[in-house]
């Protein structure tokens, strides 16, 4: 009996690890007990192997498993940003997806040898197997986040990867002490796209460039319609065929600026150097930058056709409509109110031009876009991960390199944080579509991007400095100011109508 007690007293020392002998002594009824540190030893690591007394490698496992925990909640809580980072950078997320199933694994060993070394001695078949059917539940319990971890890592660097090249447009490289090369602002060509099986081509019926500030994120968001005609295209092949303005490619396609797309691609002596699904986007950025009369640092592409996909990937998209909108070709009707509207419904709600027009549906694309930004909360993200991911992958194109998303990631929680969003749309009756004032659509951008002045300056200086912020990247277009200059409020006035603002207006004020 002493000699007994002294042997307990040892194990409780933590100086001699517990025999198969003395776990024989408990019999079946230490199953519970086995079970209960081995569940333990699953949340934190070592339990186990600290009650038998051993305690070397308990400590070992324990120490291991704080520092993960400790350097999680730090990098959570300190380091977000540098995380978000990583967060595009496909090779660190291939070390991230290896590292979860990595760890997953160990963690699954952990959780064996912990039931091994406290699993009761002499047990029955059937309390043998309810053992080994509890352990293996408590590693599954495991191995389901992690392996969902790294399968979506995995499908998230795959989406990365597709949709985001490496390396450069134009030659340009990315510095990493400074992605926007010294740049006030950063331009991109929103574009939305048509393609579908019953026709040909893709018209990008949406073209919306995205102006940045840099610094404090402040964007600008200029709409040119679908059916802007008499534009210049940019100087060399292209405008060598149209020396006196875009006209088309035949008597079914008149010249409209949503057709330019379409005719590089088809035409790659216009656009030469550039391969096939580039060549639209490089003659488009050209044309639209000649008619702003601003950059246009890169362009990202949105199908919108697959765009319903991406809006049923978030279970849909909360919208306020302020007048019946016809949906579908069977006659129905989206009814005015709050409504949650599935990915064909988002798709007719920003498209249709039944009982409006052009312009009403530019303004709904602007508040369409404004409430899927709004709404793609992170919750929403990590249950249709996957879906998400692969709707991207058919739906977007682009070409921003990936070695910019780091600084693209940072100017977003820029615009997160507060920045001012504005719209500007050169649509009638501003600017009238068959006879452009292109002198006042450029005259109106410099403006709107134009940084504050210091302090109050004469109206002189204010138009000198419109003046310089233009820059030289597109050249005046020859469009002539008649319908459009008559009908444009002058420049600094609103005309309080529809599309007729001659300053940027809010999102915030304008969207319902």
């Amino acid at each position: 009996m002493a000699r007994r007690s002294a042997s307990r007293r040892d194990r409780e020392d933590g100086t001699e690890p517990e025999s198969e002998s003395d776990r024989a002594q408990d019999g079946p009824r230490g199953l519970v007990r086995a079970l209960g540190l081995t569940a333990a030893s699953a949340l934190v690591w070592g339990v186990a192997h600290l009650s038998t007394g051993r305690r070397w490698i308990g400590a070992l496992l324990l120490a291991l498993f704080t520092v993960l925990v400790a350097a999680g909640v730090l990098a959570g809580t300190f380091y977000r940003s540098d995380l978000v980072h990583l967060a595009v950078r496909p090779d660190w997320l291939r070390t991230i997806a290896v590292g979860l199933l990595v760890l997953g694994l160990f963690w699954i060993t952990v959780v064996i040898r912990s039931y091994q070394i406290v699993r009761p001695a002499g047990l029955s078949v059937p309390a043998h197997t309810a053992g080994a059917v509890a352990v293996a539940v408590v590693c599954f319990a495991v191995a389901v986040p992690v392996s969902w971890g790294a399968y979506n890592t995995f499908v998230y660097r795959d989406a990365l990867t597709s949709i985001f090249r490496t390396g450069g447009s134009n030659g340009r490289k990315v510095d990493a002490k400074d992605p926007w090369n010294g740049q006030s602002r950063v331009n991109v060509l929103l574009l939305g796209g048509d393609a579908a099986s019953n026709r040909e081509g893709v018209r990008t019926d949406s073209m919306t460039l995205a102006s940045v500030d840099t610094k404090t994120g402040d964007t600008v968001l200029f709409s040119l319609p679908r059916n802007l005609e008499h534009f210049q295209l940019p100087a060399g092949p292209a405008r060598d065929r149209f020396p006196y303005g875009f006209t088309g490619d035949g008597p079914g396609t008149p010249g409209l600026l949503n057709e330019v797309y379409q005719y590089a691609e088809e035409h790659p002596d216009v656009v030469p150097g550039a391969l096939k699904n580039q060549r639209g986007p490089e003659l488009l950025k050209s044309t639209i930058s000649g008619i702003l009369g601003q950059p246009v640092d890169y362009y990202i592409l949105v199908d919108m056709f697959g765009f319903a996909d991406i809006i049923d990937a978030m279970g849909g998209v909360k919208v306020k409509i302020t007048e019946p909108i016809p949906y579908g070709l069977q006659g129905g009707v989206l009814q005015p109110g709050e409504r949650t509207l599935k990915g064909k419904e988002a798709l007719w709600y920003g498209r249709s031009r039944t009982m409006s027009d052009d312009y009403a549906r530019m303004g709904r694309q602007k508040c369409l876009m404004r409430a899927i930004a709004q709404q793609a909360n992170p919750q929403t993200v990590l249950t249709s991960f996957d879906k998400l991911a692969t709707a991207a992958k058919r739906t977007l194109a682009t070409d921003i390199p990936q070695e910019l998303l780091p600084a693209l990631m940072t100017l977003s929680n820029e615009v997160k944080d507060g920045a001012q969003i504005n719209s500007l749309q050169f649509v009638p009756p501003l600017i009238s579509t068959g006879a452009p004032d292109f002198a006042l659509i450029r005259k109106l951008t410099a403006k709107a991007v134009a940084p504050p002045p210091a302090s109050s300056p004469s109206p002189s200086a204010s138009s000198s400095g419109a003046a310089n912020a233009s820059p030289s990247a597109g050249a005046p277009s020859p469009g002539t100011p008649s319908a459009g200059a008559s009908t444009a409020a002058p420049s600094g006035q609103a005309t309080h109508k529809p599309g007729g603002e001659s300053k940027p207006t809010s999102l915030d004020a304008t969207c319902p």
